[in-house]
């Protein structure tokens, strides 16, 4: 959960009680947006978003195919690494961390071992497959077509994704109501991410639905 930090505010030296919250969920469940309203409702937060980082990736980037494969899966990981070093630096320098990416299956327990805090917030934003594609539908870019489609990658996330830390159905939440709820009970988001986590000798899975 929360870990004393010294930062440097206000001319001097203090301690302030950071946290580091991860949003996940399937693509348009929402997560961007809570992620965001997250973070700016936290004292001194930075928000880390999982799409960012993928377009980082300018030229040699692995397709998103649904058997995807050893150089997608790295990539991703990858990706996760990338996220959670810059969370580490934030959090050393005591601010409260939002990561937001898409974290489901198999990878969730690789993802895990890379989180640089005892202690986390895990939310899974879990609204209805009508609300998934209505919102994908809505958005400039959309995240489901040629390889995907949102029946899959909920399956992806109910049937192979460790049931941990907090999930929200959102369905019929504003994303301001999803956030109250997530500060509600920050108990119920809370997990230690060494007690799940993957050894990172771990033989590689792929990312995707059951065949």
């Amino acid at each position: 959960m929360a870990r004393t930090r010294s930062c440097y505010g206000g001319g001097s030296w203090e301690h302030r009680v950071v946290a580091l919250y991860v949003i996940s969920g399937v693509p348009a469940s929402g997560k961007s947006t809570v992620a965001r309203l997250l973070a700016g409702r936290l004292e001194q937060a930075v928000y880390v978003p999982g799409d960012t980082l993928r377009a980082m990736v300018v030229s040699g980037r692995a397709g998103a195919a649904a058997d995807g494969g050893d150089a997608q899966l790295h990539q991703l990981q990858l990706r996760y690494q990338a996220a959670l070093a810059v969370a580490g630096v934030y959090l050393n320098d005591g601010f409260d961390v939002v990561v937001e990416d898409v974290i489901i299956g198999q990878v969730l327990r690789h993802f895990l071992a890379y989180v640089p805090v005892h202690e986390m917030h895990m939310i899974f934003l879990d609204p209805s497959a009508v609300s998934v594609a209505k919102r994908d539908e809505a958005r400039v870019k959309t995240a489901y077509g040629e390889h995907w489609n949102v029946r899959q990658l909920r399956d992806v996330l109910h049937l192979e994704t460790a049931h941990i830390g907090l999930w929200v159905d959102s369905t019929d939440q504003t994303a301001e109501e999803t956030v109250e709820q997530i500060l509600s009970d920050p108990r119920a988001s809370l997990i230690v991410p060494t007690q799940l986590a993957a050894p990172v000798a771990r033989r590689r899975r792929r990312f995707g639905p059951p065949r």
